[in-house]
């Protein structure tokens, strides 16, 4: 009996060293597909600008900035009125003029989750453990009849992101993301596609999201052009004086 129990115990041990080990070869033959670590770490700021479609089939252009190591800005402009959500490394506000709202705003807790994780400047799984994230690999899956590979990525926070990476090429063609917010879980899917090199490191200039029970509600943005190490100042990101006197909405 013994004996037994040792050899499960090695078998078990021998499993989740294989699984960790193969994990961490999936983020590296990603972060390599990407251009290598090297040329990541090199942009310190990006720009970009595109146009997003609707259901319905109406559209709006959208620009996006950001910055290391978590700065962001993004805008949206419909009808003339411009509309801005941005993140300044502890919190986020916005702008939404739509209704009439001109004056800028805090987020609330719901609503700037999204934008915290979409701050880190290179992705979840770049330096993942330094970020005390964890990656669990999972196998193959299918996507849209396609093979692909499954990462499981448990963020600091709690929330999780699976990332679905093509065979081939190791490039992530669909993520999933499960935000566990005041007791419930909020879940999106994103696909994305049309990958360019951006100063050697390569985008996706596709992308389509939205609720994952509800591909009929997604929004595709489809990015014009990206730009790397543009000149950006970090008050584009800082919280409007008006707003500094308020507290943040929890």
């Amino acid at each position: 009996m013994a004996y037994r129990l040792l050899l499960c115990f090695a078998v078990l041990s021998l499993s989740l060293s294989a699984s960790a080990q193969t994990a961490d070869e999936l983020v590296s033959k990603n972060i390599q597909a990407k251009g290598g670590m090297e040329k990541i770490k090199a942009i310190k700021s990006l720009r970009m600008s595109g146009e997003v479609v609707f259901p319905g089939g109406f559209k709006a252009k959208a620009g996006q900035e950001s910055m290391r190591p978590n700065l962001l800005r993004q805008t949206f402009t419909l009808q003339g009125m411009t509309a801005v959500q941005a993140y300044d490394g502890s919190v986020g506000w916005q702008i939404m003029p739509f209704g009439g709202r001109k004056d800028p705003e805090y987020m609330g807790e719901d609503d700037v989750r999204d934008l915290v994780i979409a701050s880190d400047f290179d992705g979840p799984l770049v330096d993942y453990k330094e970020k005390g994230n964890t990656v669990e690999y999972l196998g193959h899956d299918i996507v849209d009849g396609d093979d692909a590979l499954r990462l499981k990525v448990t963020l600091k926070s709690g929330d999780i992101i699976y990332y679905y990476l093509d065979p081939d090429t190791f490039l992530e063609i669909r993520t999933e993301t499960q935000e566990f917010i005041r007791g419930s879980v909020r879940e999106t899917a994103s696909e994305m596609g049309a990958y360019k090199p951006v100063a050697g490191v390569m985008y996706p200039f596709s992308l389509s999201s939205g609720p994952k029970n509800d591909p009929t509600s997604w929004q595709t943005t489809n990015i014009d052009k990206i730009e790397a190490n543009v000149p950006v100042e970090s008050s584009d990101f800082a919280v409007p004086a008006s707003l500094k006197k308020e507290a943040p909405k929890q």
